[in-house]
This record gives structure tokens, C-alpha cells and sequence, in this order.
């Protein structure tokens, strides 16, 4: 046998309502709730389910810096391992590639000057990557100087 309640209203709904009757008020309306009890009515919605594996992270950081004599690009790669990290770099031309299990990273930069590849001094610290390239000296500048 299932419990029942004896009144649908709380005794304090009935003091109130006397008291706005006897003041001459106009009782409050008041709101029906349906029987939330029935599974049908609770559950009609889907829920909400989020699949960690397809939630995209945020991008990692990249700054290019323009120095008198080198390039300096600074990239956040937590997660990451130093062996897992590719660099390539061309003239005005850096591609930053970083594996791992659960995620990869693919990066192409244009660089703001011409740069001499094989001048290139990377360093990984704490999940920061710094590539230093010296620029080349353009012919230009040169002609300029010798007159």
C-alpha cells in the first residue's frame, strides 16, 4: 500500500488564505504542479552526454619575435616530448609538427625575413619551445653599403 498524503496544502496555506479573506484581499493564485513523479514526464529530454575525446583543446601559444639580427619564435607545447617535436625550416619558411598519443599539432609559419636554415638553436623547457634563426643578410643591403 503506498503512502498517501492526507492534505494537498501544508496548514499554514490554509492560516494564510484565512487571513486574506478576513483583510478582504483577493487570494493568491495558486500554481498546480503536475505529478513529477512519472518517469515519462522527468526523462522526455535526452541528456546532455559530452565525449571527452572529441572536445577540442585550446591552441597552443606561438609568438613570432622580430629582432635586429635572429627570429625568435616561442610555442607552448605542454604534453609534449622533446623527441615527439619536428622543426623544418626554409627560408621564410618554419613548420612546426609535435606528436603525441592522445593528440598532434601541425604549425606553418611565414616568417617576416629570409633566414638561414642551418643557423637554427632550439631549446624545450617546462612545455616552451624557443627557435632562434639568424636572418640573412640581404644583397641589397649590401650593394647598399659598398656603394
Amino acid at each position: 500500500m503506498r503512502w498517501r498524503r492526507s492534505e494537498k496544502r501544508p496548514k499554514w496555506f490554509k492560516a494564510v488564505r484565512r487571513l486574506d479573506e478576513a483583510e478582504g484581499r483577493k487570494s493568491h493564485k495558486t500554481f498546480v504542479f503536475r505529478n513529477f513523479k512519472s518517469r515519462e514526464y522527468m526523462h522526455r529530454h535526452k541528456r546532455l552526454e559530452i565525449d571527452v575525446s572529441k572536445c577540442r583543446e585550446p591552441k597552443p601559444l606561438l609568438d613570432v619575435l622580430n629582432l635586429e639580427d635572429s627570429i625568435l619564435v616561442v610555442a607552448e607545447l605542454k604534453g609534449f616530448k622533446k623527441e615527439n617535436i619536428k622543426v623544418n625550416v626554409d627560408e621564410r619558411l618554419l613548420i612546426l609538427n609535435a606528436k603525441n598519443q592522445n593528440r598532434k599539432y601541425y604549425k606553418r609559419l611565414n616568417l617576416p625575413a629570409r633566414v638561414i636554415p642551418k643557423s637554427m638553436h632550439t631549446t624545450y623547457k617546462n612545455g616552451v619551445l624557443e627557435i632562434r634563426l639568424k636572418k640573412a643578410v640581404e644583397e641589397n643591403a649590401v650593394s647598399k653599403l659598398a656603394g
